[in-house]
């Protein structure tokens, strides 16, 4: 069985989703500490007519220390949500497929979500079933493992049976091979080229959220993204 792991992002980009693809099971790491910076927890980018469109869901930090990412809280101080929807309908308006989102978009942006993981795995959700990839996703919290990296990656496969541990190349130095080996269990590493395809607004801009990919192309999406 092939797991694979990833903290849940907003909206996505593409390599989420082709992971996941990749992948038996899906673990979201949500229990693992919040960042302090900037992140792609809570922000991605977007194209407009201007370029990237960045969107990003406030959430509370100060005077909490470190916190995990589960326990985050957004932000409604602000009308942010719907500044969000009028961006997207302003970028989006005349791509070929964003009509199709639009009803999904308004009830996630209509809402006031407490916490920001429901906030982000309603989107990842909604993109998987548009992706028509059945792969499930299980929560670290769900799984009570404690372990931190390097050893957390591990006991997550240990705990999920998981013949195969799928990871980006670009994280290979993070990864205790021998460990993984002792333990019967491969990593497979892989490396993919972000997918090319039509886009509004001029030149083609790489690894925005999947978003994009799905107002620009529909139903052809997943045959893009597995490419």
């Amino acid at each position: 069985m092939m797991v694979s792991a990833n903290r849940p992002y907003f909206a996505p980009y593409t390599g989420f989703f082709a992971k996941a693809l990749r992948s038996d099971v899906m673990v979201i790491l949500d229990t693992v500490q919040f960042p302090r910076g900037t992140t792609w927890i809570t922000r991605n980018r977007f194209k407009n007519e201007q370029g990237t469109l960045w969107l990003t869901v406030p959430v509370w930090k100060k005077g909490l220390g470190l916190q995990r990412i589960h326990e985050v809280r957004i932000c409604h101080e602000r009308p942010w949500a719907q500044k969000h929807l009028k961006s997207l309908k302003t970028a989006y308006g005349k791509a070929p497929f964003f009509e199709d989102h639009l009803p999904f978009l308004e009830d996630l942006f209509g809402r006031e979500f407490d916490k920001l993981v429901p906030f982000n795995r309603c989107i990842i959700d909604y993109l998987l079933t548009c992706l028509n990839i059945p792969t499930p996703l299980v929560f670290l919290s769900d799984l009570a493992i404690e372990a931190k990296e390097p050893a957390l990656s591990l006991e997550i496969c240990k705990r999920l049976e998981a013949t195969h541990f799928l990871v980006q190349s670009s994280a290979k130095k993070f990864i205790h091979d021998r460990a993984f080996q002792e333990a019967g269990i491969e990593v497979d590493f892989f490396t993919r080229r972000p997918p090319v395809y039509p886009q509004l607004w001029g030149e083609f801009i790489s690894n925005l959220s999947t978003f994009d990919l799905l107002f620009n192309c529909g139903p052809k999406a997943r045959e893009i993204l597995a490419l």
